[in-house]
């Protein structure tokens, strides 16, 4: 199966890359093995241990003098006198974007995936589809998962206009999901019940099932017929409706959901990695900007991987975000999910595993 594609929107300036990428063979080794010895433990790594590890001889001064060159690059640092060496956050997304080998979930875990995101009742609403897949994401990852739902633009099942003083109606608008909105608006004192009863009529004849903006482009192809059919006081009302649920969608905060924060607590090894992991749920608690952030994450196809200090979110916690987009069955984005947790994610193996979340999550509910 072909990797998932990974969005490069986030990653580094292409000139920087660009000179990252001309090092030779035996630094590009050296480099990839000090990363991979920190995904593995998170521990610095020093010059003899590489020696041992790379497939061709090399003694332990000659790494250490390639481990010079990759630090003057900022791709690795010594976070201690004397210590081994570790990828600066620079570095993991060099390596992300250049060293990455992206691996494929197995069927057992597609298939815990898939299981897990159907379970539960089928007629659920989306957000009973979007808990079950941040449950699966975080318990397969053993790191937290989020998913963050747009402002729903609901299908329509029923509409109607309710008079309860001579200038207020109540419109009463219910989606196929279930939802249901109350709005009241401004009507002419003159409005009679069989204007409102003809208006309600008129919006539910056309547009069941329809979206609102689907509804709009149809009030909108038909506007010469909707003058011709519909006296004034009707036609004011029928455009009224449409406003009114342009203020209900507009109106609905976007749903964000959090889960498996306690599966970041099991790998701590260090009192400074126990304040990372403080100063994260600091940051997951500020929602509006992991709202933003999620945002940014929908301008475009591909999986998103936002690391460390390259975020602004991230800058203190030292953490990754590995994210891509759920579609719905117009094959419009409407949401993003995926994992978060210590830049020593396993990024080969968590990538392809949110991939494959978001295209079952958009398979629900297309």
């Amino acid at each position: 199966m072909s990797s998932p594609p990974i969005n490069k929107a986030a990653s580094a300036n292409e000139s920087s890359l660009s000179a990252l990428q001309s090092l030779d063979r035996r630094s590009r080794e050296i480099f990839r093995r000090i990363v991979d010895s920190y995904l593995e433990s998170g521990e610095p790594v020093g010059s003899r241990n590489i020696s041992r590890l790379l497939p061709t001889a090399l003694s332990p001064a000659s790494v250490r003098n390639v481990m010079a060159d990759l630090e003057q690059l900022g791709l690795i640092y010594a976070p201690h006198t004397s210590a081994g060496r570790l990828p600066t956050d620079f570095g993991l997304r060099f390596f992300v974007d250049a060293l990455l080998e992206i691996g494929d979930l197995s069927a057992d875990e597609r298939q815990k995936i898939e299981v897990q995101i159907k379970a539960g009742d089928p007629g659920r609403t989306v957000d009973g589809v979007l808990a079950e897949a941040s449950q699966a994401l975080s318990g397969l990852s053993r790191s937290a998962s989020v998913v963050l739902a747009n402002k729903a633009d609901i299908r329509l099942k029923h509409v109607e206009f309710i008079q309860i003083e001579p200038a207020k109606a109540l419109v009463v608008l219910v989606g196929e999901d279930g939802s249901v909105e109350n709005r009241l608006v401004d009507i002419d004192p003159g409005t009679t019940p069989s204007a409102l009863t003809e208006a309600t009529n008129y919006l539910n004849s056309r547009l069941h099932g329809r979206t609102l903006s689907e509804a709009r482009a149809e009030i909108g192809r038909r506007r010469d017929d909707l003058r011709t059919e519909l006296d004034k006081l009707t036609h004011k009302l029928v455009d009224t409706g449409l406003a009114t649920w342009e203020e209900a969608r507009e109106g609905r905060p976007e749903t964000l959901i959090v889960r498996g924060r306690a599966n970041l607590l099991e790998d701590i090894t260090a009192a400074e990695d126990l304040e990372r992991i403080r100063l994260l749920f600091d940051d997951m608690e500020t929602q509006q900007e992991l709202i933003r952030l999620l945002g940014d994450a929908e301008k475009g196809d591909g999986v998103r991987i936002f690391i460390g200090s390259e975020n602004q979110l991230f800058s203190l916690s030292g953490s990754s975000l590995v994210v891509s987009p759920y579609r719905d069955s117009d094959q419009r984005i409407v949401g993003v999910l995926g994992v978060i947790g210590p830049t020593r994610l396993n990024y080969a193996r968590i990538v392809p595993m949110v991939d494959f979340t978001a295209k079952v999550v958009s398979r629900f509910i297309g």
